[in-house]
């Protein structure tokens, strides 16, 4: 009897947990056991195809948490969708979540959101490029809004640090958060169009931002010339933009970042001191310190804006509302 007693007690704090939005390590360990394996696989797979899909999609999960929160809004399509804005248009990674979703969904159908396997597919992309760890908290439910409007909350290439600050402020995240996740930009490129500007009629001076130390800005101006094609793509990180590193927290420190953004975080002493606690001390040195922070901010930018229990969905298709 009181075995019978204790377990209805366990039974019912656990749906509580749920019900009152607190995510869990292992949410699926029941329900569907093999979720975080088959996520796994079909990020595996891709990266072996194609190495580039690692910053991809880190930065799907960037940008679906951020705009209406963690939960799978950015990966509706259709007219006025936030794929649809224009910060969005070089998203790229959705036919791993959707071929995750489509394997999980023969295994497990109607139980795991598409937020998660977003979420999942990112620490694993992180993991593939050389960058630590962590144990991703689920429960996450699918979103019913997906708006182009609400996409100009995210951090935007042009963003002093003041703005990059409000922004991440308002979803409850630090200067140190700010400073830690930027440094997600270590894999990944760019479209020369968010860079040119600065290049050679910075404010319309004529001139280029003078931030650019001078060596960077000719390597730069050969990458994206003046009359050249804005599409074309450039690494964000100079010498290593496939292996998760520090070396993108020296290029700030030396003025060779490649985004007018991230440059910035040199400019601000908060910031910069950050910036070269991950750039220039031993431990910075060694990549430990950032490898250690790095998977905290991931935790904490997880969280925003979460939808658990009855709220939200669980999608059958993650292009799709049900």
């Amino acid at each position: 009897m009181d075995y019978i007693i204790c377990l209805t007690i366990a039974l019912a704090l656990m749906a509580s947990s749920q019900v009152n939005g607190q995510l869990q390590k292992g949410f699926y360990s029941n329900s569907c056991p093999t979720a975080e394996d088959l996520v796994k696989s079909s990020v595996q797979k891709a990266y072996n195809t194609d190495t580039t899909v690692a910053p991809a999609l880190l930065r799907l999960h960037f940008h679906d948490c951020f705009v209406q929160g963690c939960d799978g809004s950015v990966l509706i399509s259709g007219a006025s969708s936030e794929r649809t804005a224009f910060a969005n248009a070089g998203l790229r990674g959705f036919e791993v979540i959707d071929d995750a979703k489509s394997q999980i969904e023969a295994t497990c159908p109607g139980v795991v959101s598409c937020a998660d396997i977003v979420a999942l597919a990112a620490r694993d992309a992180v993991g593939l490029a050389g960058g630590p760890y962590w144990a991703v908290e689920l429960g996450r439910r699918d979103g019913r809004v997906s708006s182009a409007s609400d996409v100009s909350k995210l951090p935007a290439p042009t963003d002093s640090v003041a703005i990059q600050r409000q922004k991440f402020s308002d979803k409850g995240l630090t200067d140190r958060d700010l400073v830690t996740l930027v440094g997600g930009h270590t894999i990944g490129r760019t479209a020369c169009q968010f860079v040119k500007y600065r290049l050679f009629n910075f404010t319309a001076t004529g001139n280029p931002d003078p931030t650019i130390s001078p060596s960077f800005l000719s390597q730069l101006r050969t990458l994206c010339p003046q009359n050249g094609d804005g599409s074309k793509r450039v690494p964000l990180d100079k010498d290593t933009e496939n292996t998760f590193d520090i070396n993108f927290f020296k290029n700030v420190r030396d003025g060779n970042a490649v985004l007018e953004s991230d440059q910035r975080l040199w400019g601000d002493s908060n910031t910069q001191s950050i910036v070269q606690n991950y750039a220039g001390t031993i431990r910075g040195l060694l990549g430990l310190r950032f490898n250690y922070e790095f998977p905290k901010s991931m935790a904490k930018m997880g969280e925003i804006g979460v939808k658990t229990g009855y709220q939200g969905e669980i999608r059958k298709i993650c292009s799709q509302f049900n």
